[in-house]
């Protein structure tokens, strides 16, 4: 039988508002945050490594890893890291968007299970949303459980990890209201796919965005350029 460390939790923390709810929801639960970040060579990194430094202080965090991952930039086949494709601004697409990085939360979530493992932790949480969403196939909770029972048999006996998705069925709306409930500093969050200055407001995160603050009747705190 597996025995269960201490209670720990290894978050990933983009910068972005879900990012940071789901930590924050985390901590509420008494849990000791260790927050992980990953540079992948995105458009807007120097803002998102900003933005997850700031949460990372107010939250108080003390162990936090910010990882580069700059095979991203080599591979492309996103216009999150290819700027040779554009990003869009034209409203959400159907099926999959040119924004999806290929099996990026695959990604993020061995190299937290590889911390959580290391740091005795029995949680990792991540900020997925699958039923507001950008229709990203690795923000599906079905591949988040399957990526859970992949990492526990891929560990040590005594590695029994969960993965935590709080987020994951609700609302931009819901998630506004959630973010104030919980004190999240939302105006040290970023969330624009293409500006490191002023959030377009036209990309698909910005437009899902703001709808969720339009639809919870309170005014976003980040700087717009439109």
């Amino acid at each position: 039988m597996k025995k269960s460390y201490e209670k720990k939790a290894v978050v990933i923390i983009s910068g972005g508002m879900d990012s940071s709810l789901c930590a924050y929801m985390i901590k509420a639960q008494g849990y000791e945050i260790v927050a992980v970040h990953c540079n992948y060579a995105q458009r807007t990194e120097q803002k998102e490594l900003e933005a997850f430094r700031a949460i990372c202080d107010d939250l108080g965090v003390a162990a936090k890893y910010e990882l580069d991952i700059g095979f991203f930039k080599h591979l492309g086949a996103s216009a999150l890291t290819d700027f040779d494709i554009e990003v869009p601004t034209n409203g959400l697409e159907e099926g999959v968007p040119v924004t999806y990085v290929p099996f990026r939360n695959g990604i993020f979530l061995s190299m937290a299970a590889a911390i959580a493992e290391k740091e005795k932790a029995t949680l990792i949480g991540i900020g997925v949303v699958e039923e507001d969403s950008s229709g990203y196939p690795d923000c599906r909770e079905e591949y988040i459980k399957a990526m859970q029972k992949a990492i526990n048999l891929g560990t040590k006996e005594e590695t029994n990890i969960t993965i935590a998705m709080p987020l994951v069925h609700l609302k931009k709306a819901q998630i506004v209201q959630e973010a104030l409930k919980y004190k999240v500093p939302l105006e040290k969050t970023w969330s624009c796919y293409q500006s490191n200055e002023k959030a377009c407001g036209v990309c698909d995160s910005c437009r899902l965005r703001l709808k969720g603050f339009s639809k919870a009747g309170v005014n976003d705190p980040i700087p717009y350029s439109i």
